[in-house]
């Protein structure tokens, strides 16, 4: 399984409305039908930049499925948070490959 996980920063004077969008762009990025889930998660680290940090993991079923969401729809879906946010969000994307997981059980 292969993660990617995207980071951004984003400035206190847009950051209510982003929130707002980002719990629409989450579900479009999911219906591209390439992720199985994503996880939505807040940085607790404050940034000498300033603004909030959040991070957005979405769980690509193959790094193929990934490519393809590169070609196919990342562009797209990108322009859109930078048309409407610009320079007040900074964004960087890594991709996670899963080696193993690791979980307890309690009786």
């Amino acid at each position: 399984m292969i993660i990617y996980n995207v980071t951004i920063n984003i400035e206190d004077s847009v950051h209510s409305e982003w929130l707002k969008w980002m719990k629409d762009h989450i579900p479009q990025v999911l219906a591209t039908g390439l992720f199985s889930k994503a996880l939505f998660t807040k940085v607790l680290v404050e940034e000498e930049m300033g603004g909030t940090t959040y991070s957005v993991q979405y769980y690509a079923y193959s790094k193929s499925t990934l490519t393809q969401y590169y070609k196919e729809y990342a562009n797209q879906l990108q322009a859109d948070g930078m048309k409407r946010f610009g320079n007040k969000m900074l964004a960087f994307r890594t991709e996670l490959e899963l080696v193993d997981e690791f979980k307890v059980t309690k009786d």
